[in-house]
């Protein structure tokens, strides 16, 4: 710094409130200092000015797995947020969700100095164990559930749900079948079937047997085949795209027509579910403003400003297309 301060012509203070970013420095004193660093080659030390300010300019993040297409797409805008703010991303992935992979991997991120963490796991995940988050640094949750000694985000399923099910209701359905993501053991798909049932009973209609599955297509594919022997459900709200692809698959291949025999509308918003056929009415989750949302809190909790703990919801869009159309009683 005395280096390029001497070159420049100017004081070491000079030289700090520049590579600092700070203001009251004069364009073209400025730009003296920055051509005398690129001349002298230098550069902060990040280490050091962490050691003197307390801060270190990182995030953490913590995932479950990068297999989820939401988590990857609230990751992608938290890190170009990061990013734009100046601030690294460490991220860990820790598969298998156990007590003490959760605690070990916010100690890990806790050691490696970084200013603020958040936590991209389901309620269950962190309720059903007793996680210790470090007390040094602020944190956020990407969650559906509501913590009162803690800050959480997420897209509001519920609300999500139940434009679903109000949609296919309004278009003359009798009743909606539900093909649920597994319920026991994730939080968005116990709140997108709660919802729908409140729906269902809000409106005065019969609430159908539940048909449960997994995340997949596969799973959707086998619960299609069920619905279509039934032969009464002429509507059905899937806990995701994935699980409406599958049922449209069985759809099909059993000689029905969708929309005209069977309504199907899914969740998530995934950028294939225009490809599907019929192009499929969803449920768009704005993950890009769950993003935008955790890491503004956090930014605000890293600079000290008060952030009230409780959840914050962002609300979806119901975007119609063509697997949705009205009741025909002689669809049969």
């Amino acid at each position: 710094m005395a280096d390029v301060a001497l070159l420049a012509g100017v004081s070491s203070q000079t030289v700090s409130r520049v590579s600092n970013g700070g203001l009251g420095v004069a364009a073209k004193t400025r730009e003296r200092v920055l051509a005398a660093m690129a001349e002298l080659g230098y550069r902060p030390n990040s280490a050091a000015r962490a050691l003197k300010s307390g801060r270190f300019e990182s995030v953490g993040v913590l995932v479950s797995n990068l297999h989820n297409t939401g988590t990857i797409r609230i990751l992608d805008t938290i890190s170009s947020e990061a990013v734009s703010a100046g601030y690294s991303i460490d991220l860990i992935s820790i598969g298998e969700q156990s007590t003490g992979r959760i605690s070990e991997a916010l100690s890990r991120l806790d050691q490696e100095a970084v200013d603020g963490i958040i936590v991209i796991l389901e309620a269950h995940e962190l309720l059903e164990h007793s996680i210790a988050f470090p007390a040094r640094v602020p944190s956020v949750l990407v969650d559906s559930q509501r913590y009162s000694d803690r800050v959480s985000v997420n897209a509001d399923q519920r609300q999500g749900a139940r434009l679903a099910v109000e949609h296919l209701l309004d278009l003359g359905h009798p009743t909606v079948w539900h093909v649920s993501g597994p319920t026991g053991s994730s939080n968005a798909a116990a709140d997108r079937e709660q919802s729908w049932r409140e729906t269902l009973r809000s409106r005065g209609r019969a609430v159908p047997e539940l048909v449960g599955g997994s995340w997949g297509a596969e799973s959707g594919y086998h619960a299609g085949i069920a619905l279509v022997e039934r032969g009464d459900a002429s509507a059905v709200f899937c806990a995701n795209d994935q699980i409406a692809l599958g049922v449209l698959h069985a759809i099909h291949e059993r000689g029905l027509r969708v929309p005209e025999d069977i309504s199907v509308v899914g969740f998530d918003d995934t950028p294939e579910s225009i490809q599907y056929w019929p192009p499929l009415t969803t449920v768009h989750q704005n993950f890009a403003a769950v993003g935008r949302q955790a890491f503004a809190l956090l930014r605000d909790a890293m600079r000290g400003d008060p952030v009230e703990p409780g959840l914050r919801l962002i609300e979806n869009e119901l975007v119609v297309r063509a697997s949705t159309g009205p009741y025909r009683d002689e669809r049969r």
